[in-house]
């Protein structure tokens, strides 16, 4: 345990220092950062900041912004984009600081996974009431993000209080009551259960982690973003899936997506709107990226995603491509022995296909141990992957996906074909 600590200490001050570096030379504005005290019940012992900007807004929105293990509230202020974009757009940022466990944010104790039960989410609470009341915030716009340990308090305040927030963005974090007690709590890279994602529940059981939290509450629930980098190996990329598993059971959503695309070089993203096309899940796959994030314009996707920009988030329309057939892009995350998967298939003929089975080989010796959106059977390096009940059509021009975890010893080569129902797809 201490020596995760350290090494999240480190990494919180390598991505500092690195934010740090991707907002130089932005021009320093009379605002200040300043401490809050007495803001109120305070059981996590937490320390306050507070930034509001000069043009701030007369009913100003609010964002909870949290650092990751080994940071603090002035450290994240200073190394992430949140400052320069409360500038631009007139809102305040909170920036607490952690006490715990080399200051980490608690999301793994009993008491900050319910409403009201004490530790971190009741202190970070009342610095909302706090500003709230002290700068005539609009308690309408009400917004949580976080990197890392942030990611995972961020998701613990939207499971909390989901009639405060109105949306959040979780940076790197895990599902809400991923961790069941500190012991396991971000130990050495790939010892933790959650941090892992070797803890294994269905949508229904990671849903019934956030409904427990405000039992009977029937409102509106907080629209949710999710970003993970796919090689990161100290909070595991299967952690992402296992996010979106429950945030989109929360709403009540297929796991399907409504629209996938690339607003980025490397960034992949899935949409999971409502019936009226309100985006309520968004999750960002970055290929590449380690524990890294947020990274340069992050930040900004997270603010334009909470409404704050003055602008709208534009829905993607797939792009058809010529001919018939279909096109398959294999995204995957490979640590140590271990690989997950993401697959996206998009129908480029003319006619819907009912019912889908995916066909391909492994190049070496992968073995899919558990899958996600598909039923995937494997006989030696032969697998295939069927649709489930919920997502068996693809409408021409449209997609669908799937994702699986797996093993692998020597080298995890991607495949190099698949086949739609005996069609083979072009790669890309």
């Amino acid at each position: 345990m201490r020596r995760l600590t350290a090494m999240l200490a480190g990494a919180g001050a390598a991505l500092l220092y690195a934010a740090t570096i991707l907002v130089a030379g932005q021009p320093a504005a009379a605002a200040t950062l300043t401490e809050v005290t007495n803001f109120g019940t305070n059981p996590g012992n937490l320390r306050m900041h507070l930034y509001v900007p000069d043009n701030v807004q007369p009913s100003p929105a609010i964002v909870l912004a949290m650092h990751g293990c080994g940071g603090s509230g002035p450290g994240f202020y200073s190394g992430s984009e949140f400052r320069s974009l409360a500038d631009r757009h007139g809102f305040i940022v909170i920036y607490p600081s952690a006490s715990k466990k080399g200051n980490c944010f608690d999301s793994w104790s009993a008491a900050s996974q319910v409403r009201d039960g004490g530790s971190d989410p009741v202190s970070l609470m009342s610095m909302i009431t706090h500003t709230r009341q002290r700068h005539n915030g609009d308690a309408n716009r009400i917004y949580v993000t976080g990197s890392s340990a942030g990611g995972m308090e961020t998701n613990i305040m939207l499971g909390n209080y989901p009639d405060v927030f109105k949306a959040g963005a979780a940076f790197m974090g895990v599902p809400f009551g991923c961790f069941t007690n500190e012991s396991d709590y971000i130990p050495s890279p790939g010892a933790s259960n959650c941090a892992s994602g070797r803890i294994s529940k269905t949508p229904q059981q990671w849903g019934d982690l956030v409904r427990a939290a405000y039992p009977g509450y029937n409102g509106p629930r907080p629209r949710v973003q999710l970003w993970h980098g796919t090689t990161d190996n100290l909070v595991y990329y299967a952690t992402h899936q296992q996010a979106i598993d429950q945030w989109t059971n929360v709403f009540g959503l297929s796991q399907t997506p409504t629209a996938t695309d690339t607003p980025q070089q490397n960034w992949n993203r899935r949409r999971y709107a409502d019936g009226s096309g309100t985006v309520r899940v968004e999750a960002y796959s970055i290929q590449g990226a380690g524990h890294s994030l947020p990274m340069s314009g992050m930040a900004a996707a997270a603010i334009q995603f909470f409404g704050l920009t003055g602008g709208t988030t534009p829905t993607p329309t797939p792009t058809p491509d010529p001919g018939t057939g279909c096109r398959v892009t294999y995204l995957p995350s490979t640590w140590n022995n271990g690989f997950t998967a993401d697959v996206t298939v998009t129908n480029t003929g003319a006619t819907p296909v009912n019912g889908w089975t995916v066909t391909w080989t492994w190049p070496g010796n992968q073995q899919v141990t558990s899958a996600w959106n598909a039923t995937v059977t494997q006989s030696g390096s032969q697998v295939s992957a069927r649709n489930l009940s919920y997502n068996g059509t693809i409408a021409p021009q449209a997609r669908t996906g799937f994702g699986f975890q797996g093993t692998y010893s020597g080298t995890n080569s991607a495949p190099t074909a698949f086949a739609l129902n005996g069609t083979s797809c072009v790669m890309g």
